[in-house]
């Protein structure tokens, strides 16, 4: 991270079928390698199971499983006098849609099962249902928050 100024950022352009921006960014998460097409593969049959097992808009599934997983506060530490702190701090909307997707990918590549699309589309239904690995991870971060909640006045 340089110190002089701060990164760009990036425009994200939407998908080529849903043109959804949250697809794009969902592709990024998975993407190996630089094989985006094999990525967005993978994604377009998740959502193809998705609409098959749920009967509704994948799209909008996705959307709930985001909102869902995306944590209002987390921990961040900062070393004040020779001691470091877990500091709870909000999270910006941009930040908290990230890390959903971050956690959705990580739990869908830990689920056992065989196919990477499947296991996605699994880990995005549970995330819609309010329950799953990656509910459960916003849930810890939150109770951090809140264990360190007396720290709060060394925010930065």
């Amino acid at each position: 991270m340089s110190r002089r100024n701060t990164a760009k950022k990036r425009k994200i352009s939407p998908d080529p079928i849903y043109s959804s921006k949250l697809i794009s960014m969902l592709t990024v998460r998975i993407l190996k390698h630089g094989k985006k097409e094999l990525a967005q593969k993978i994604i377009y049959k998740s959502l193809d199971i998705i609409k098959n097992k749920t009967t509704k808009n994948p799209l909008e599934i996705l959307e709930k499983a985001v909102r869902n997983t995306t944590p209002l506060v987390e921990v961040k530490a900062r070393r004040i006098g020779g001691s470091t702190y877990q500091v709870p701090m909000e999270v910006r909307a941009y930040r908290g849609t990230n890390l959903a997707l971050r956690w959705i990918t990580k739990f869908a590549i830990q689920r056992t099962g065989n196919s990477m699309s499947i296991k996605l589309a699994n880990e995005i239904i549970d995330a819609s249902n309010e329950n799953g690995n990656a509910i459960r991870k916003r849930e810890e971060t939150h109770k951090m928050a809140e264990a360190n909640k007396a720290f709060a006045h060394y925010r930065y």
